[in-house]
């Protein structure tokens, strides 16, 4: 990581430096202030008291969003293969139909 980036985010109120490669910055960007905002949401809707837990917290929740949002990723995959398989059978079906008339 030579060509490196310092980058400064605040989380909960607290500055963070750190190095990325500079085509990265915008997602990290992005990611602390989402991280941020799931912080925020588990302070302030809970009584979890500390800073490593509400972070454990949040960091589990947005695992939990990205395991459940590559489930539904899965089946949307699974559904197009299907269809796909489903478009191809009837293709070669009409195909086999026209050279057997000609």
């Amino acid at each position: 990581m030579n060509d490196a980036t310092t980058v400064t985010v605040r989380i909960l109120d607290k500055d963070y430096r750190i190095g990325c490669p500079p085509d990265e910055v915008d997602n990290l960007k992005r990611s602390a202030a989402h991280l941020d905002e799931r912080m925020r949401e588990m302070k302030s809707g809970s009584n979890i008291i500390g800073l490593d837990r509400i972070a454990v917290m949040a960091a589990l929740n947005i695992a939990n969003d990205y395991i459940q949002q590559g489930d539904e990723s899965d089946k949307v995959s699974q559904s197009v293969s299907d269809r796909v398989r489903v478009l191809d059978d009837k293709l070669d079906r009409a195909i086999n139909r026209l050279r057997a008339a000609t």
